[in-house]
């Protein structure tokens, strides 16, 4: 632990020490911290929002070590996220995957802030053309670190098995057309609104790319732990109605 504070600053070392519960949590951060180059605003941010909970010891669901050769699968795998949290764009009513996709290129900084280093903005919508039919990914990246593209695809709904068949269909396109002899294979990461892990398991056992399936949560999201401690709308309501039928026996 001595070896790694003294590679920090003391910026950084103050922001642990005040905001990490455990030292593995300590010590992952720091080790990010020199691995990645974080400035202290972007350790602050990471800190925040939790990353190494959802990234460190968070469930994921990925077939990326049965595909993947080491260390590209070890790598894949500590990089995904559940859940990625948007919180630069506001969840409102009606809000529909394009709208989510524009406001992640819109913010494209943010969005490669969330996904993690190494992460290069190739495009949105990407086009593909197979027998003369025309498909179109949500965003697709370059990673870096992995040396492969990253095919990523947007439902906000919960996750369907069907939606990794055609990730799965992507992918293949993508190494066919775009992937060149140097290149690792490419990834998929399918962000739904919300995933059940078992399912998304099952769906993943028999594909034959490297996908994972995470959650992703945007501005207005209110973990349970605080969600329980507010009022319910019924308790705002007779709370108003109480204190109206006050002021009524008081007229």
């Amino acid at each position: 632990m001595l070896t790694v504070s003294a590679l920090l600053t003391w910026s950084h070392n103050t922001c642990l020490f005040d905001k990490t519960k455990s030292l593995d949590e300590y010590l992952w951060y720091a080790s990010q911290t020199i691995e990645n180059g974080w400035s202290l605003s972007s350790l602050e941010y990471h800190v925040g929002t939790k990353t190494y909970q959802r990234q460190a010891i968070g469930e994921k669901a990925a077939n990326y070590k049965a595909l993947l050769p080491p260390p590209q699968s070890n790598l894949a795998i500590e990089t995904l996220k559940n859940p990625y949290v948007f919180d630069f764009v506001e969840q409102r009513d009606g809000l529909i995957e394009r709208e989510i996709e524009d406001e992640l290129v819109a913010n494209i900084a943010k969005t490669i802030m969330e996904l993690g280093t190494g992460f290069a903005f190739y495009g949105n919508q990407y086009h593909l053309e197979v027998s003369g039919k025309d498909y179109y990914i949500d965003l697709l990246f370059y990673n870096t670190r992995l040396h492969c593209y990253v095919v990523i695809e947007l439902k906000n709904t919960a996750f369907k098995p069907e939606y990794a068949g055609k990730l799965n269909f992507y992918l293949s396109v993508i190494d066919d057309m775009l992937k060149h002899e140097s290149d690792n294979p490419s990834i998929g990461i399918l962000l739904c609104k919300e995933r059940d892990k078992l399912t998304a398991e099952y769906a993943l056992k028999d594909i034959n790319k490297p996908i994972g399936v995470s959650e992703y949560r945007l501005s207005d999201f209110v973990p349970q732990e605080l969600a329980d401690t507010l009022p319910s709308a019924e308790d705002i309501e007779k709370r108003i109605k109480g204190k109206f039928d006050v002021g009524e026996d008081k007229a």
